[in-house]
Formats: C-alpha cells, sequence, structure tokens
C-alpha cells in the first residue's frame, strides 16, 4: 500500500499588512524614525509610498525619498 502524503499549502505571499500600516502611519500623520542599513536615523512623517520607497516629510530639512531596500526598520514616534 502507497502512503500519500499530505497535501501542503503554501503561505500567503502577500498579506497586505505593509500596506495597511503605512496607511495608518499617513492617515494619522504619525511622526516615525526610521533607521536605515548604515545605521543612519531619519525623523519625520511619511507623505507616500509605494512598492519601492516611501517619501518622508521633515519639519526645517528637505522632504527624502527612501528606497525600502534600505530601510532596517521604522519605528513611530510617541506624541508629547
Amino acid at each position: 500500500m502507497v502512503e500519500k502524503k499530505p497535501k501542503v499549502t503554501r503561505p500567503v505571499e502577500q498579506t497586505f499588512e505593509e500596506i495597511r500600516y503605512l496607511k495608518h502611519l499617513i492617515d494619522g500623520k504619525i511622526p516615525v524614525r526610521v533607521k536605515l542599513s548604515d545605521n543612519e536615523e531619519i525623523s519625520g512623517v511619511i507623505e507616500y509610498y509605494d512598492q519601492r520607497f516611501i517619501r518622508v516629510s521633515r519639519q526645517g530639512a528637505p522632504n527624502l525619498f527612501i528606497f525600502k531596500h534600505d530601510i532596517k526598520y521604522l519605528s513611530e514616534i510617541a506624541k508629547a
């Protein structure tokens, strides 16, 4: 008798959680700190995003387009 292997389902490739979180940050104008892969930190508000980059608005400094592959992580800055 040949034993059948159970079918293994592949995990979903796109959960859309990144999109949901970025929209939350943009809609709420929540300040964030972006840590880049070279350990530089940038603070500001995310204005726009697409598949490859985010646009960060900063007060008293130029706006920046940051490629997602250069981001180590981002975190929300607690409002006072």
